[in-house]
């Protein structure tokens, strides 16, 4: 059963299940999305001061951009040292389950983005061959990846911009993340085996038809999913190549048309509108509203009415 706008069902992933660099008090954090309610991934964009310490193993997945510099990084993993300096766009990751030590030398803007274990794992299931719980990652230190980098700044806006902070983005961007460190930081075993489903027009129908009954309550990416047989992975990478767009934004552009449409034949108030198509709030929806017509929904509503 889907909740109704502003609550969550899922399993959040907050800043107690990272590493623990994020918890220093030294370090001072400018966004996150603990408030946010999201399952697949963490982030967070913080400026970081000096340090050096040790942290054990988690399974999940860290990923580290770094937003300037340059600086100079040292880790040590299983006694080996590796230095860097680091420059703006530059990345450390970090794969679950490794015990490693960090020295940063100078302060440091950045975003920190953890990935969960499991959805990097049903990823590589829908994408590689081989058994996907024997891949392992290669920690990297100081490469730059323009896609990595801009999966990364993309979940750093979203967490600042509370009109794209869904959980539907947050869980699409968690997998483009995931199929990136897959192809790029997978060691010698792997091979690509999938282009993504396609969705035929029952299917799409289906979806459309489930995504309208459920316009105000949250939808996640497993959600949709599930309404044609697919894994969120498969479903994410089909339902781009067939339409040209995002679950996201395609599930926002049914959102705002039913908002139109009420305006249009309703006296409903703009508040209950918002909720109605799923919005939190009713500045939620004027925002929104605003960015796809370039009036307000009060505007909108007159200029129909005159």
């Amino acid at each position: 059963m889907l909740q109704r706008a502003g609550s969550s069902g899922a399993r959040s992933f907050d800043i107690r299940q990272t590493h623990g660099i994020l918890w220093r008090p030294e370090h001072q954090i400018e966004q996150s999305s603990d408030r946010l309610g999201w399952a697949s991934m963490y982030v967070s964009r913080q400026f970081e001061h000096p340090y050096a310490d040790s942290y054990q193993p988690i399974r999940d997945h860290l990923v580290i951009l770094h937003l300037d510099g340059p600086v100079q990084v040292e880790r040590r993993l299983e006694g080996s040292l590796t230095r860097a300096l680091v420059g703006p766009g530059g990345m450390f990751t970090m794969p679950g389950g490794m015990t490693f030590w960090v020295h940063l030398t100078q302060s440091l803007h950045s975003v920190h983005l953890y990935v969960r274990d499991e959805v990097l794992r049903e990823v590589a299931a829908d994408s590689w061959v081989g058994d996907p719980a024997r891949i392992e990652l290669v920690p990297c230190l100081g490469a730059v990846d323009p896609v990595m980098g801009s999966i990364t700044r993309a979940a750093s806006h979203a967490i600042t911009n509370e009109d794209e902070g869904s959980p539907l983005l947050a869980d699409y961007l968690a997998r483009a993340l995931a199929s990136r460190l897959i192809a790029t930081q997978l060691g010698p075993s792997g091979e690509s085996i999938s282009s993504g489903a396609v969705l035929d027009p029952a299917q799409r129908r289906r979806l459309r038809e489930f995504i309208e009954t459920h316009l105000a309550y949250p939808i996640g990416l497993a959600d949709l999913a599930a309404v044609v047989g697919f894994t969120p992975t498969r479903f994410a990478r089909g339902f781009k190549r067939d339409t040209g767009t995002t679950p996201y934004h395609y599930v926002l552009t049914l959102r705002l048309q039913r908002a139109k449409r009420l305006l249009r034949t309703s006296n409903l108030p703009i508040a209950e509108i918002a909720v109605a198509c799923g919005f939190s709030h009713q500045e939620h929806l004027t925002r929104m509203f605003g960015r796809e017509t370039g009036v307000t929904p009060a505007a909108y509503r007159r200029s129909v009415h005159s």
